[in-house]
């Protein structure tokens, strides 16, 4: 059993940053490959980022990162963009993780909110 709790979302201007951590508990946790969703309002929850992938509308913005030592792992999120805006969830899957489809992801946390204004 692996659980997953987000932290560090909020509320930031056009072209800031913002650090989402994703603290995974349970003893096998360095197991699990971790990616990070995103739901908007009225949207379907789409893919972010995993260790290996990025989605194209991040690319060059967003970068995953992760401490084995804290069993964490990191969204870090620069030049926001108010289409960012979003509930973000992290999601662990057995093995690398690297994957896009969320259908791969067994354990999802409780998601945190991004909120960009322009």
């Amino acid at each position: 059993q692996v659980q997953l709790v987000e932290s560090g979302g909020g509320l930031v201007q056009a072209g800031g940053s913002l650090r989402l951590s994703c603290a995974g508990s349970g003893h096998t946790f360095n197991r699990y490959g971790v990616a990070w969703f995103r739901q908007a309002p009225g949207k379907e929850r789409e893919f972010v980022a995993s260790i290996v992938y990025y989605a194209d509308s991040v690319k060059g913005r967003f970068t995953t990162s992760r401490d084995n030592a804290k069993n964490t792992v990191y969204l870090q999120m620069n030049s926001l963009k108010p289409e960012d805006t979003a509930v973000y969830y992290c999601a662990a899957a057995y093995g690398s993780g690297a994957y896009t489809d969320e259908r791969a992801y067994i354990y999802w946390g409780q998601g945190t909110q991004v909120t960009v204004s322009l």
